[in-house]
């Protein structure tokens, strides 16, 4: 997800609900809005998130957050999806 508010910083969650529902979810929780970049349906989205942090060591994070521009996180995660049990891609 990007956020209106931050420019190159990303957030890479996890949920077994509707992204774009958890997107409005996390937007009315704090201050600008999230939008929904790319989505990758998986069988264990908790430990795909955790599967692609090593790639993000050299970039800064807080918790789901990095800076990273949302292509190359997108990148990533596609070129990650023949290792990634997926159920579908967005």
């Amino acid at each position: 997800m990007t956020h209106s508010i931050f420019s190159n910083v990303i957030r890479i969650g996890c949920t077994s609900c509707n992204t774009e529902e958890y997107a409005k979810s996390l937007s009315k929780k704090s201050p600008g809005h999230y939008q929904l970049f790319f989505s990758l349906a998986c069988e264990n989205p908790c430990k795909v998130k955790k599967q692609i942090r090593p790639y993000f060591d050299a970039k800064k994070y807080v918790n789901e957050f990095y800076e990273v521009s949302p292509e190359i996180a997108r990148n990533l995660l596609k070129r990650e999806v023949l290792k990634i049990p997926v159920l579908s891609v967005h």
